[in-house]
C-alpha cells in the first residue's frame, strides 16, 4: 500500500492535533483560517484512514515518537576518536543488558567516561525513549543530584513532591537508560536516588561512572582497567598514543619508535589520560623528551602500594605538563578552575585576568593550554567555551591553593556570578515571559556557577553580603525558571544570611562575635531582611502547595520580624500562618492543632500596631479560623453563613484600604467561600470574578503568581455554576497557559474540562482529557476537589458518546482523584444522571439524583447546586414523579438568573405541559448560553414530544 503524501501544511496541523489544540487555536498559530483547519483535517482522515480527530492526535504523538532520535539525543559527541577497549566495550554491553544498574569504576584519568559513552551510544536503539547523560561533576552538593537528572530529562517539579519524586513519576513508564558520570563526589546523594529511581521505573536502566562503588542494592559493578599494553607497538594504549600524536603534529610518529612509545605506555600504566597529555607534547619533545621528563616525575613518586600506582601515574604526567608550561598559562590554568562549567574567553579574562595575565594573554594561553590537551575547546552557538576533565580541573584547583590565589581567584569568580545574575534577571524581566523567552538557555549555562560561588561565599563572614545578594538574584531566577524548589531554597538561605548565621536557614545562631546584623549583611540591607527572605519564601512554598513549609516560614518569618524590633510585621506573620492552616488545609501533610492556630490569632492580636495591613491580616485571619470562611469546616459549628459573610467582607475592605492587592484577593477568596455556604453563588461567581480583575496588572512575583492560579481556578468554577460557560471556559484556559501550571496540567485543565464537557464541547473534552490524564499519572495520581470533577466530566463526555469502556476507565481516575463521597453525592450525580437522561433512563437518573439539593447541601452548595437542581426536576419530569412540578417550581427560585438552568427548567415545563414547539424554543437559550449539548437535545426532545 502505498504511503499517503502529506503536505507540509497538513503535517503543521498534524503536529498541533497531537498536542491536543483546537480549531481555533491551530488556526491561531498557524495564521489560517478555522475553516482552512477543518479541511486539512478532514484531508488527514482520509489520506491515514483514520476514523476521527481522536485517533489523528494519538497518530500524531506516535509519528513524533517515531521520528525522536533513537541515538543519544543528550549524549555529549566527543571531539575525538574513540580508541580501543573493544573487550570492554563488549563485557560492558553485556553487563548492562542484564543488569539494571552498573556501575564503571576505575581511578581518574583511566577513561571511564569515554567508555560509558561508547557502550551507551551502542546501547541506545534498545532504548525507546532514549538514553540521557547527566554529568554530576558540576554538581554543588547530594540534594541536588535529582535536580540535575531532572533538568537534563526536562522534568518539572510537582506540586507537593520532591524532584526526585518528580523524576521517577516522569520515567515510570518508559524505557530509558540514564547516563550518571561523576558520581564519586556525591556519592550520598546519588544512592538514595537510584534506589527510588529503580524501584519506582522498572524499564529503566543507569550505567553510573565513578572511582568508587556506590552501594546500592541493584548494583553491579564493572571494573574499568587501564588500556591493554599487551602486543607492545601494536596495544590498545600505544593505538591511543599515536592517534593523539599524529593529532597533535599534523604527521605520524615513525612506526620504528612504536617499541619505545609502548614503553612510555606502560611507564604510563596504561592511563588514558595520562597517555593523552603525554602524547600533546609530542610535537615538542618528541620520544627521548617524553621519556626523560616522565621518568624524574615516576621516581619522585615511586613507592607505595601497588594499588596508588595507576593514581600516581596520571599525577605524575599532570605535575610533568604542569612543570612545562610557562608561568603565566600555569597561573592561567589554576585560575580557570574555578570554572565548573565550559566557560568562554571573556569569563576567563573576568576570572584570571590580572598580573601577570592581560585580557591578551588570556586568549592566547587558553589556546595552548587546549594545544596541550589540559583544555578542550567545544564549539557552541554563542562562541568556543573551554572546558577542563575534571580530574584536571581539580588539578588546577589544588595548585590554585597552593599559589595562595584561591581567595582572589574565587573573588573574581564570585563577582562574576553576581554580574551575571544581575544580568539574567533584567533580560527575564524584559521578555515578560519566562517560560518562552531566550533567557532559560543562559541561565542554564550559569547555573552552577552560581550555586557553587554561593556555597564558597556563604562559609566566609567577610563575603557573605554577596552570598546573601547571589541567594535573593537565584532565588528569583529559578522561580522564573520554574524550580520552585531551589527558590524557596535560596530564600531560606538568604534569610540566613541575613541573620549571619552559618547554616542552611534553620537557625539564627552563629553570628560572629561581636558583629551587629548590619555587618553581617549588605550595606543596603535592614534588619527586616531575613523576615522579608522568609516571608517570600513561604509564598513560593504556596505556590508548591506545601502548606506544612508555609506555615512554618510565616511563622520563622515572625520570629524574625520580632528579633529585628518589628511587633508590626511580626502580628501579620502569625495572621498569615493562621490564614494559611485554613485556607490550604487541604495542601498539609499534617494539620497543626485547632488550638495551636487559635493561639497564633491571638498572639498577633497583641503584637498589632492597628495599622492598615496588620489590621487586613489580622481580618482574614479571623474570616479564617473563626468563621470559617474558606470552608476547612475547623470553624465553630455554631457560626451562621451570614455572620461569615461579615467577617470576609470586614477582611475585603480593610485589605483594599492597605493599598495590597494580593491580601485583597485572598480576603475576596474568603467572601466567595463565605457566599457559596450562604447559597449565594452569583455573589460567590462575582468575588472570583473581581479577584481577576484585580490581579491582572500585578508584576509576577511568588506571591502574585499563587494569588493569580487559585483565582483562575474559582473564577472558572464559580462561573460554572452559575452557568457563565464562555468566562468559564476564558478563565480555564488562561489557567491552563498560566506558567505555573505548565508543569500540572491536570490541575491546570481541570475546570476548563469541566466547563467544556457542559458546553457540549466534545472534541475539546477528549484532547484536554489526554493531557490532564498523563499530567496526573506523571504527577503521581494526586488526589483534589478539582480533579475528580475534571476527570467525571470526562467520563461524562465517553457516556453521551457511547463509548462505555472509556467511560468505565475515567470512572476509575474519578475513585483515586477526587473523594468518593462528593463524587456520589455531589458532582457525580449531576454528570452520571445526565448520561443516564441522555440515554432515556429517566427513572435510573431521577434515582440516581433522588436527594433534594438541602439534603445534600455540603457537596452542591459551591458550583453544582444549579445543576443538580436542574437535573433533578428534569429527571422528575421525564420519570413522571409525582412531584415533578412541585420540584420544578421550588426549583425556579434556586436557579434564577442562571442561563443554561433557567432554559433546562423551561424545557422541563414545557415538556411536563406537552408542548412540543416550547421545547424546541429553548435550543435556542442553550445555544445562546454556549450549551450546545443541551440545544440539540431540546431539538431531540421537541422531536420526541411530537414536533417537527
Amino acid at each position: 500500500m502505498p504511503t499517503p503524501v502529506i503536505s507540509p501544511r497538513e503535517a503543521d496541523v498534524l503536529a498541533l492535533l497531537g498536542e491536543h489544540l483546537s480549531n481555533a487555536e491551530i488556526a491561531a498559530r498557524l495564521f489560517i483560517s478555522v475553516r482552512t483547519v477543518e479541511s486539512h483535517t478532514s484531508s488527514l482522515l482520509r489520506k491515514l484512514a483514520l476514523p476521527d480527530r481522536r485517533a489523528l492526535s494519538r497518530r500524531a504523538v506516535e509519528l513524533a515518537r517515531a521520528e525522536r532520535p533513537r541515538t543519544a539525543p543528550a549524549l555529549p559527541a566527543p571531539l575525538t576518536e574513540f580508541v580501543g577497549r573493544e573487550r570492554e566495550r563488549a563485557a560492558l554491553e553485556v553487563l548492562l543488558s542484564d543488569h539494571r544498574q552498573v556501575t564503571a569504576v576505575g581511578p581518574g584519568g583511566v577513561g571511564k567516561t569515554r567508555l560509558a559513552l561508547a557502550v551507551a551510544a551502542a546501547a541506545a536503539g534498545g532504548f525507546a525513549d532514549g538514553v540521557w547523560f547527566v554529568d554530576l561533576a558540576p554538581v554543588t552538593g547530594p540534594d541536588r543530584v535529582a535536580a540535575a537528572v531532572a533538568a537534563v530529562l526536562g522534568v518539572g517539579e510537582q506540586p507537593g513532591q520532591g524532584l526526585d519524586e518528580a523524576v521517577c513519576a516522569a520515567l515510570s513508564e518508559r524505557r530509558a537508560l540514564l547516563v550518571l558520570d561523576n558520581c564519586e563526589q556525591v556519592r550520598e546523594g546519588v544512592a538514595p536516588f537510584l534506589e527510588r529511581l529503580l524501584a519506582a521505573c522498572p524499564e529503566v536502566r543507569v550505567l553510573a561512572t565513578s572511582r568508587a562503588r556506590l552501594l546500592v542494592p541493584f548494583e553491579r559493578v564493572f571494573p574499568v582497567p587501564p588500556l591493554s599494553r599487551d602486543g607492545g607497538g601494536s596495544s590498545e594504549a600505544v593505538a591511543l598514543f599515536l592517534e593523539r600524536a599524529t593529532a597533535a603534529a599534523g604527521v605520524a610518529p615513525d612506526p620504528a619508535l612504536r617499541d619505545g612509545i609502548a614503553a612510555v605506555c606502560e611507564r604510563l600504566d596504561g592511563m588514558a589520560l595520562a597517555i593523552e597529555l603525554a602524547a600533546a607534547r609530542w610535537p615538542t619533545l618528541g620520544l627521548d623528551g617524553l621519556r626523560a621528563g616522565l621518568s624524574d616525575q615516576l621516581r619522585i613518586l615511586a613507592g607505595g602500594p601497588r594499588a596508588d600506582d595507576r593514581h600516581r601515574s596520571v599525577r605524575a604526567v599532570l605535575d610533568w605538563s604542569h612543570e612545562l608550561l610557562e608561568p603565566a598559562d600555569r597561573a592561567l590554568l589554576r585560575r580557570v578552575s574555578a570554572f565548573v562549567l565550559p566557560f568562554t574567553a571573556g569569563a576567563a579574562v573576568a576570572v584570571a585576568g590580572f598580573a601577570p595575565l592581560d585580557a591578551g594573554a588570556v586568549a592566547d594561553g587558553l589556546g595552548r593550554l587546549a594545544e596541550q590537551s589540559l583544555l578542550t575547546a567545544v564549539p557552541s552557538a554563542h562562541g568556543t567555551r573551554y572546558r577542563a576533565l575534571e580530574t584536571i580541573r581539580q588539578y588546577g584547583a589544588e595548585q590554585l591553593d597552593g599559589a595562595g590565589e584561591s581567595a582572589r581567584v574565587r573573588g573574581r569568580h564570585l563577582d562574576w556570578c553576581l554580574s551575571g545574575a544581575d544580568g539574567l534577571a533584567r533580560a527575564a524581566d524584559e521578555e515578560r515571559q519566562p517560560r518562552e523567552g531566550g533567557w532559560q538557555s543562559g541561565f542554564d549555562a550559569l547555573a552552577e556557577e552560581l550555586r557553587t560561588a554561593l556555597a564558597w561565599a556563604a562559609e566566609r563572614p567577610e563575603r557573605r553580603p554577596d552570598a546573601r545578594r547571589l541567594a535573593l538574584g537565584l532565588a528569583g531566577l529559578a522561580f522564573d525558571r520554574q524550580l520552585l524548589g531551589e527558590a524557596q531554597q535560596r530564600l531560606e538561605q538568604a534569610a540566613t544570611l541575613a541573620d549571619g548565621s552559618p547554616g542552611d536557614g534553620s537557625s539564627n545562631s552563629g553570628r560572629p562575635d561581636g558583629a551587629s546584623p548590619a555587618e553581617t549583611s549588605f550595606a543596603d540591607a535592614s534588619p527586616t531582611d531575613a523576615a522579608d527572605a522568609l516571608r517570600e519564601a513561604a509564598r513560593v512554598a504556596g505556590c508548591r502547595r506545601l502548606g506544612d513549609d508555609m506555615y512554618r516560614l510565616h511563622r520563622a518569618a515572625a520570629a524574625a520580624a520580632l528579633d529585628a524590633g518589628d511587633p508590626a510585621g511580626a502580628a501579620r506573620d502569625l495572621a498569615a500562618a493562621a490564614t494559611v492552616a485554613h485556607r490550604f488545609s487541604s495542601t498539609f501533610a499534617r494539620l497543626p492543632a485547632a488550638a495551636e492556630v487559635t493561639a497564633l490569632l491571638a498572639r498577633a492580636r497583641e503584637l498589632s500596631d492597628g495599622s492598615p495591613a496588620a489590621s487586613a491580616a489580622l481580618a482574614l485571619a479571623e474570616a479564617a479560623v473563626l468563621a470559617d470562611a474558606y470552608g476547612s469546616v475547623q470553624g465553630s459549628p455554631d457560626n451562621t453563613a451570614r455572620e461569615t459573610v461579615g467577617y470576609a467582607e470586614r477582611a475585603v475592605g480593610l485589605a483594599r484600604r492597605a493599598g495590597d492587592p494580593v491580601a485583597e484577593s485572598a480576603a475576596l477568596d474568603a467572601l466567595s467561600g463565605a457566599h457559596s455556604w450562604a447559597g449565594e453563588p452569583f455573589a460567590a461567581a462575582g468575588a472570583a470574578r473581581r479577584r481577576v480583575e484585580l490581579l491582572a496588572p500585578a508584576q509576577r512575583t511568588p506571591g502574585t503568581a499563587h494569588e493569580q492560579v487559585d483565582a483562575l481556578a474559582m473564577a472558572a468554577a464559580t462561573a460554572i455554576g452559575v452557568g457563565e460557560l464562555d468566562p468559564a471556559r476564558q478563565w480555564g484556559r488562561q489557567l491552563a497557559e498560566h506558567p505555573l501550571t505548565a508543569e500540572v496540567g491536570h490541575h491546570a485543565t481541570s475546570w476548563l474540562l469541566v466547563a467544556d464537557a457542559f458546553a457540549g464541547q466534545e472534541e475539546d473534552v477528549l484532547a484536554g482529557g489526554a493531557r490532564f490524564l498523563r499530567a496526573w499519572e506523571q504527577g503521581g495520581r494526586p488526589r483534589s476537589f478539582s480533579l475528580g470533577p475534571a476527570a467525571a466530566a470526562v467520563a461524562m463526555v465517553h457516556g453521551l458518546r457511547g463509548d462505555d469502556g472509556a467511560r468505565a476507565s475515567w470512572l476509575a481516575v474519578v475513585g483515586r482523584a477526587g473523594t468518593e463521597e462528593e463524587h456520589r453525592h455531589g458532582y457525580g450525580a449531576v454528570f452520571d444522571a445526565t448520561v443516564l437522561l441522555h440515554r432515556g433512563e429517566a427513572a435510573a437518573a431521577l434515582e440516581r439524583i433522588s436527594p433534594a439539593p438541602e439534603e445534600v447541601w455540603k457537596w452542591v452548595s459551591w458550583v453544582w447546586l444549579h445543576w443538580y437542581a436542574a437535573v433533578r426536576v428534569e429527571a422528575s419530569v421525564l420519570s413522571g414523579h409525582p412531584e415533578a412540578r412541585e420540584r420544578l417550581a421550588g426549583a425556579r427560585a434556586t436557579v434564577a438568573g442562571n442561563p443554561v438552568a433557567v432554559a433546562q427548567l423551561d424545557r422541563a415545563q414545557a415538556l411536563l405541559d406537552g408542548d412540543p414547539a416550547r421545547v424546541r424554543a429553548t435550543a435556542a437559550a442553550f445555544a445562546a448560553a454556549g450549551c450546545r449539548y443541551q440545544s440539540a437535545r431540546s431539538l431531540r426532545l421537541a422531536g420526541a414530544a411530537g414536533g417537527d
